[in-house]
């Protein structure tokens, strides 16, 4: 009798939430509600469960190379704000990869929860800031006209569903300025879960954006502007953008590893633009000094100077006043926010500048330190500002 009573409202739970889930299956496809109710929360081992397309390492492939610092590493972590055990505070943050690089040398090489060399880490939203630079080699071979062009140029159906969309320009997306409604509602009905989950990211960007604003009257980050961003450069350049990272950048700029991009479905086959890119701990830093160094690695210019340049440079303050970044960045003084790149200037006209990722995820360069810093993992372990300062301390405090 008293099995019979606790049976009876599990199986009314069980049997209201599969009627909620048959009944959003209407809504949505049913792949896309699978993913969200079984997959939940985005988490670094999702590269394991989307389709992907390959990428190959670079015939060009040389190891950075490497100096044992890591003794003064640790000196500047404890200076910076930790403590006497880098390693084992840096485990028990949920770091999965912690390089420190000086003067283009690996000086400190971490590993820890399951994490090695040749292990892969995802990126999240770092990859924006390697689509950015996409972005500038495309402009920089003619694919795409310039970073003002309007989105429609390349992607007419926007502008045939709304005539507005023809104001959105290249730099409104890249400059998260857009206006594109977004909304972070949790499960189904949000945008994150949506532009995550979905299995047709182009039908959701082509047919599920809406204008809530003016392009370029605020500052509002928007997964949706890399959906966009995704289908111009496949349409301009006439190849997957997977492909086009491994001609323009990935082989080119010499990255030692094998590497993916997550896609939406087998059956679509569009990269996750906002998320999905899956490769060494090394290559992300090799990635970090390539921009470092103005988009050059060696005799190679990979990156346009040009761009590599502005878009990690921050703002004339004179002509920043009244940015649409500016409200959002308030609470930080001297914080810019362009092309994909989040930035801080310091005194004496010194900055650095950083790709920032779900979960903890940075490549941290700091061009007066000559430092990049990379650091991967499954959670956040402490909050992003936190992390950002402890990296730019310790770039002060590693010395030559």
């Amino acid at each position: 009798m008293t099995r019979t009573r606790w049976l009876r409202p599990l199986f009314v739970v069980l049997a209201f939430a599969a009627l909620l889930v048959a009944a959003a299956c209407i809504v949505y496809p049913p792949e896309y509600v699978w993913r969200v109710v079984a997959w939940r929360d985005a988490d670094a081992d999702d590269f394991r469960r989307f389709p992907a397309r390959h990428l190959s390492a670079s015939p060009l492939r040389e190891p950075l190379p490497r100096i044992d610092r890591s003794a003064a590493v640790r000196a500047a972590w404890q200076q910076a704000g930790g403590g006497s055990d880098m390693d084992g505070e840096l485990a028990a943050l949920g770091t999965q990869a912690f390089l420190v690089l000086k003067r283009g040398r690996v000086v400190y090489e971490g590993y820890f929860n399951a994490g090695s060399r040749e292990a892969w880490v995802t990126s999240f939203s770092v990859v924006k800031s390697i689509c950015s630079a996409l972005v500038g080699i495309a402009i920089a071979e003619g694919a795409i006209a310039s970073i003002d062009e309007p989105i429609t140029r390349t992607l007419p159906e926007l502008g045939a569903r709304d005539a507005r969309f023809a104001r959105i320009t290249i730099r409104h997306l890249i400059d998260m300025a857009s206006g594109l409604r977004y909304e972070e509602f949790p499960f189904l009905h949000g945008d994150d879960a949506k532009t995550y989950y979905f299995p047709d990211l182009r039908a959701l960007a082509l047919k599920g954006t809406r204008i809530d604003a003016e392009p370029g009257a605020r500052f509002h980050y928007n997964n949706y502007n890399l959906l966009l961003l995704g289908m111009v450069l496949e349409r301009a350049t006439g190849m997957p953008v997977a492909r086009y990272l491994e001609q323009k950048i990935w082989h080119p700029a010499g990255m030692v590893g094998d590497a993916s991009w997550s896609m939406d479905s087998e059956r679509s086959g569009f990269e996750k633009m906002e998320s999905g890119l899956n490769a060494r701990a090394e290559d992300f830093a090799r990635f970090g000094l390539l921009m470092l160094q103005g988009g050059r690695m060696g005799e190679r210019q990979v990156v346009p100077h040009g761009w590599a340049s502005v878009s990690t440079t921050p703002p004339d303050p004179a002509q920043a006043a009244g940015h649409y970044a500016e409200s959002f960045l308030a609470k930080r003084p001297g914080a810019w926010y362009q092309a994909f790149w989040w930035g801080q200037r310091h005194e004496g006209g010194a900055h650095d500048f950083s790709a920032r990722g779900n979960h903890g995820q940075y490549i941290f360069v700091s061009p007066r330190d000559d430092v990049v810093i990379v650091r991967h993992g499954w959670r956040y372990g402490m909050p992003p500002g936190q992390w950002v300062e402890r990296m730019r301390r310790m770039a002060d405090a590693i010395g030559d």
